[in-house]
């Protein structure tokens, strides 16, 4: 008989806010929670629940804003998201594509709903998710990972039961496409009603997975339902996850990087000093233009 991996806590996420103008999302691990070492290498987590935008003459979203330290991860669901910096890079990415940049050592960039998906509104479903870099790696040079959705992996449950998408890392031996610099496993999985996934994760990664649509019975107990995130204990056992009704939930499970974490505001690093230069170099144009 398995032995199941143990659940720490279920936890709804705070109160809806607007970001900019253009997302409208719930934080499941603001800086200064009380379980936010628990989920190291992940450092926020927002979630835009389907959300549906009137049609608008103007792309909503963010204006120009700088990161360092870490990486954003933009996964959409439903809608179409736009993006460019003051580098020149330019993107979009719709249902099922992910954007993975690495803010590094510094950028600039603004994030808003596509021109033509607002002009004509609709259901905006996205995460985004930050991940620490560890000391080494935070002023590595930006970059980014458009990942799009026929570039994933995948793989399908037995007995039909769902499938599961890999976006990082690995399931039943197959790798997704996001390279990271700390071992990550991020996957959605799918499933239809009884239908169920098990697998098993490094007991010393720290693991939570985060209910997207419909509810779900876990290791043969515990309930989940929409927009309700589940961590896990740091034990050994396999994750037994069934579909009540059909459903989808994310899974993170990540090796943690044990290093001290200031954070404040766009700026994730390991000193309050580096916190101090960050907005220094911000102020003295070290980050480039803002007016792009």
């Amino acid at each position: 008989m398995s032995t199941f991996r143990s659940i720490e806590g279920i936890f709804k996420g705070a109160p809806f806010q607007m970001v900019g103008d253009g997302f409208r999302v719930s934080n499941y691990f603001p800086s200064g929670n009380p379980f936010l070492e628990r989920l190291s290498p992940f450092i926020l987590l927002d979630y835009n629940s389907p959300y549906e935008f009137p049609p608008a003459r103007a792309a909503r979203g963010v204006g120009a804003h700088p990161h360092r330290g870490f990486e954003t991860v933009t996964i959409a669901y439903d809608g179409y998201v736009e993006h460019h910096d003051n580098a020149g890079n330019h993107g979009v990415i719709g249902p099922g594509d992910v954007q993975w940049m690495t803010a590094g050592s510094g950028v600039l960039h603004k994030e808003y709903q596509e021109q033509s998906f607002a002009e004509r509104g609709g259901i905006m479903h996205m995460i985004q998710l930050w991940v620490n870099l560890p000391q080494a790696s935070k002023m590595s040079p930006p970059k980014y990972q458009e990942l799009l959705k026929d570039q994933m992996a995948y793989v399908g449950l037995p007995g039909d039961a769902g499938t599961v998408r890999i976006i990082a890392g690995e399931f039943e031996g197959v790798k997704g496409p996001a390279e990271t610099f700390t071992p990550v496993n991020l996957f959605d999985i799918t499933l239809k009603q009884q239908g169920q996934a098990r697998f098993t994760l490094p007991q010393t990664f720290n693991t939570a997975m985060l209910v997207l649509q419909g509810q779900v019975k876990i290791n043969d107990e515990s309930v989940a339902s929409a927009s309700e995130l589940v961590l896990f204990k740091n034990r050994q056992g396999e994750i037994l996850i069934e579909g009540m009704t059909d459903a989808l939930v994310i899974v993170l499970s990540g090796e943690p990087i044990h290093e001290p974490i200031v954070q404040h505001g766009p700026f994730v690093m390991n000193t309050e000093r580096e916190i101090v230069e960050a907005f220094r170099d911000l102020r003295i144009g070290n980050f480039g233009n803002p007016n792009f």
